[in-house]
């Protein structure tokens, strides 16, 4: 039984007001769109119950981060009011800010320990992809432990670990606590999308079974 997707683990103190300018999202929209297409992220009825899965952020100040909503992996292409600003985050205390016209996806947290560890770090792609995740041994990728679930500070702080680890980017790893979670970062969504590409392709070769759209 996998664990229930979109519940959000950290205390969220969300201010709902205005949404972005539609040209603010239009380059996040657009890579979220494709991983739409590719089945990383979306909403299905025979995956993790029909809950939305995956989401994508993108660095927008020092310590911002714009990050789609939770629960909006149905509709291929998003409206502004669809992602929220992430103001601040403290893991230690698993608290979050955020403002905007939806609240931020539950794996926020994730992300933020991503872009603490090095201010290069420009976006992040928070993936489901079973053929990767499960060839996570074959392919030789870096991974969370199986006992760390998603959306946790655990989570967040053995991210940053890893992040630590294979420096600024891009660099791809699986979230072995978090079905078929794998995520990527880079300076620009052609280097993280890429990679997850790159790696989607190298475990279809192995034998993996393609993603459900």
């Amino acid at each position: 039984m996998h664990e229930q997707e979109g519940v959000i683990k950290f205390q969220l103190n969300f201010q709902p007001g205005a949404v972005f300018p539609a040209a603010q999202i239009r380059e996040i929209n657009a890579w979220r769109t494709l991983l739409h297409q590719l089945g990383m992220l979306g909403q299905h009825p025979k995956r993790y119950d029909n809950y939305g899965f995956g989401n994508l952020s993108q660095r927008s100040g020092p310590a911002e981060f714009i990050i789609s909503g939770t629960q909006t992996g149905g509709p291929e292409q998003l409206r502004a009011a669809d992602y929220a600003l992430v103001t601040q985050v403290d893991i230690q205390q698993n608290q979050l800010w955020a403002c905007g016209g939806t609240a931020p996806s539950s794996e926020s947290m994730t992300h933020a320990a991503v872009y603490q560890v090095d201010p290069r770090i420009g976006v992040v792609v928070h993936a489901h992809c079973p053929a990767i995740w499960q060839q996570t041994a074959a392919l030789q990728l870096p991974h969370t432990a199986a006992d760390i679930p998603y959306g946790t500070v655990e989570m967040a702080l053995a991210v940053q670990q890893l992040v630590r680890r294979q420096g600024e980017g891009p660099a791809l790893f699986t979230m072995l606590g978090h079905e078929d979670g794998v995520v990527s970062y880079g300076h620009c969504f052609s280097e993280a999308v890429s990679l997850v590409s790159q790696y989607y392709a190298k475990a279809l070769a192995l034998g993996a079974q393609p993603n459900l759209r």
